[in-house]
């Protein structure tokens, strides 16, 4: 065998990475440009420059693909400061820089609208959604264990507290949201859910 073709394999790979980082991509820009009815495997292969077997070969449809490339973009961080205010006010600052700096801003809210009538997709996205929002579930828990919130708090309904106003500002007001709303945000909501609890 000669040395050429011992480096073959090794060649192969990046080549298929790089095609599998330019097909996410494509999805990404097409989901922001044309929204996820509109979009099609063909316009992906075409913008990444890849053949549509290439693309079936890693997703059996574009459902998956969709669901992966958006899992690509920016979800919640994992803050621990010690506090769990600061944390939550860390954590919703960034997620909303990164949702008006990206695709984010475009595709979460039409990948959203699309799970009401879409049942596959909502199958596919939810343990996506799940585990983007683990850093929010995370913080209230280390919360009850410093004593911050009571130890019975259902923190699933806590953490949909904190973030209701972002979806509010979201799908009922548009434009971008604005980080200045956070600090209001947390502090209310935290209110609400010390005196309930």
């Amino acid at each position: 065998m000669s040395p050429n073709n011992a480096q073959a394999p090794s060649t192969g790979r990046p080549r298929s990475e790089e095609a599998h980082k330019a097909i996410l991509d494509a999805t990404l820009e097409l989901l922001v440009e044309v929204g996820f009815s509109a979009l099609t495997v063909e316009g992906v292969a075409a913008r990444a420059g890849v053949g549509k077997a290439t693309i079936y070969r890693r997703w059996p449809s574009k459902l998956p693909l969709v669901v992966e490339a958006f899992g690509q973009l920016p979800g919640f961080d994992e803050v621990d400061s010690g506090s769990l205010a600061e944390d939550l006010k860390k954590m919703l600052r960034a997620y909303l820089q990164s949702f008006n700096t990206t695709a984010l801003a475009v595709v979460l809210p039409s990948l959203a609208g699309e799970r009401t009538h879409n049942p596959e997709l909502s199958e596919l996205f939810e343990p996506v959604s799940k585990e983007r929002r683990q850093p929010l579930l995370h913080a209230f828990d280390r919360a009850k264990q410093r004593g911050e919130v009571p130890a019975d708090l259902d923190i699933n309904l806590a953490a949909d507290l904190v973030v209701g106003p972002i979806a509010v500002a979201l799908f009922f007001k548009g434009g971008k949201l604005n980080p200045k709303m956070v600090g209001p945000m947390v502090d209310m909501a935290l209110e609400g859910i010390r005196k309930v609890a």
